[in-house]
């Protein structure tokens, strides 16, 4: 059972000294931003928030916040109790603590607080293409996955020219820097360019090249660190090479894009690989004499991506994968375009013309599979509907594990004291009934589907 803190006694926000230096913000942790958002300096009295924070959290003032009533998701099983947020963190507390006088309280009466979902593999939504972003469109992606229950996100760059990289890389940082709401943009998934031809998807075949590990520094430098995760293709001359120095700087990589035999695919995992990009599609399938990329993916400890929209895996595949790799080791993404969130139509992923029709997004030329219009939210209903599994067994794969892959559970993916306040609240029929960033409650559309 989960230890209780004390109930905290009211208290004022600490005022910060003079700094004209760059100070960790109290609230977004982990980053490093100037407290006034403009010229890196604080004026005398000014409280320990980036500028960010101050315009999002609705100024200065932050109200204790309590969640009472509800279910809470703590150590992989629903608990009774109080949930505090405080700074923009998560506090666990027993039924029937004391709440400060002047606190907000929220009733959580027939919900479940969950953590927020975290989705690392998406590549846009809402009429926005991430390769073509800017700052402002990553806010509004950001906006649309809130209102999904996903409280922080990987921006996947498809393989595309360097110039074009480098501008969706610049459009990052300027929306970094800035104060912006919706679901926290934590850096990039890079889906190539170290791919193979021959299970290409939706990559321009053109742009695929070797292994070159200047070429991520020089982009990681670009990007100032925030590239986090990346899929290569193990069988592509150059890359076997290159997974433990990516490993060695950070990146979570991940195995895809790939017609790898067994021991290829097998090796670039004892290198340092860590999960296999949307698991069963865009690869080598298994087959009895020949296991390929696919049979090492479930036989490996690598995490095994899903797309869970009920096209680009069967549910029976869904459960077949949940059942060999163990619920600890798969990861939930939505692998979304442009069209998520919008009708049918056409639209575009990088520089490939895509047609949507019942939801189904494939290429103009060819007609194969170019992502999905899923959210985490949908992805949530579709997999406790596909496998029959409590919600408990069900929430890891958009939560836990995600973070845990690309290392930010130290802050992310669970609740538990000291976290960030990333948090969602399911109704009885398990939709988004409320949603928390950093503590902030979203005050946008949220979806039922």
């Amino acid at each position: 059972m989960k230890r209780f803190s004390k109930a905290p006694e009211k208290r004022r926000l600490r005022k910060s000294k003079f700094y004209t230096e760059e100070r960790k913000c109290s609230v977004l942790h982990g980053l490093y931003v100037p407290h006034d958002g403009m010229t890196g300096s604080v004026k005398k009295g000014a409280y320990d928030y980036c500028y960010a924070c101050q315009v999002t959290q609705g100024g200065l003032s932050m109200r204790e916040q309590y969640i009472i009533n509800a279910d809470i998701y703590v150590e992989g099983e629903l608990q009774t109790g109080v949930l505090g947020i405080h700074e923009g963190t998560i506090r666990f507390y027993p039924a029937g603590c004391e709440i400060p006088a002047d606190a907000e309280v929220i009733d959580g009466s027939r919900k479940k607080v969950v953590p927020g979902f975290i989705d690392i593999h998406t590549h846009g939504a809402v009429g926005v293409d991430v390769n073509g972003a800017s700052a402002d469109d990553f806010e509004k992606i950001g906006s649309f996955f809130a209102g999904n229950g996903t409280t922080a996100w990987l921006a996947s760059i498809l393989t595309d020219t360097s110039e074009q990289t480098g501008r969706c890389i610049g459009a990052y940082k300027e929306y970094r820097d800035s104060a912006r709401s919706g679901a926290q943009l934590l850096g990039f998934h890079m889906e190539g360019p170290f791919l193979a031809a021959e299970y290409k998807g939706a990559m321009p075949e053109e742009l695929l090249r070797e292994g070159d590990i200047g070429l991520v520094e020089r982009y990681q430098a670009m990007a100032e660190g925030a590239i986090r995760y990346i899929t290569v293709s193990p069988e592509v001359a150059g890359v076997p090479d290159m997974i433990p120095e990516l490993t060695a700087r950070g990146i979570a990589v991940a195995i895809g894009h790939s017609g790898a035999d067994y021991a290829t695919a097998m090796d670039a995992i004892r290198r340092g690989a860590r999960a296999v990009t949307h698991t069963g599609n865009a690869m080598r399938l298994l087959h009895q004499h020949e296991p390929a990329v696919w049979g090492a993916a479930l036989e490996s400890d690598a995490y095994c991506e899903v797309i869970c929209d009920g096209r680009h895996l069967h549910p029976g595949t869904v459960r077949l994968i949940i059942k060999t790799k163990g619920i600890h080791r798969v990861v939930a993404i939505t692998d979304s375009i442009m069209a998520a969130g919008l009708p049918d139509g056409n639209y575009h992923l990088g520089v490939n013309s895509v047609v949507v029709e019942n939801g189904d997004a494939k290429l103009a030329a060819t007609g194969v599979r170019a992502g999905s219009t899923l959210t985490q939210g949908a992805a949530l209903k579709n997999l406790l509907e596909f496998t029959g599994l409590p919600l408990t067994d069900i929430l890891p794969m958009l939560t836990e594990n995600p973070a845990k892959l690309i290392g930010v559970y130290d802050r992310k993916g669970s609740i538990a004291d000291g976290k960030d306040a990333d948090l969602v609240l399911l109704n009885e029929k398990n939709e988004i009934a409320d949603v928390f960033i950093g503590g902030t409650r979203w005050k946008g559309s949220l979806s039922q589907a």
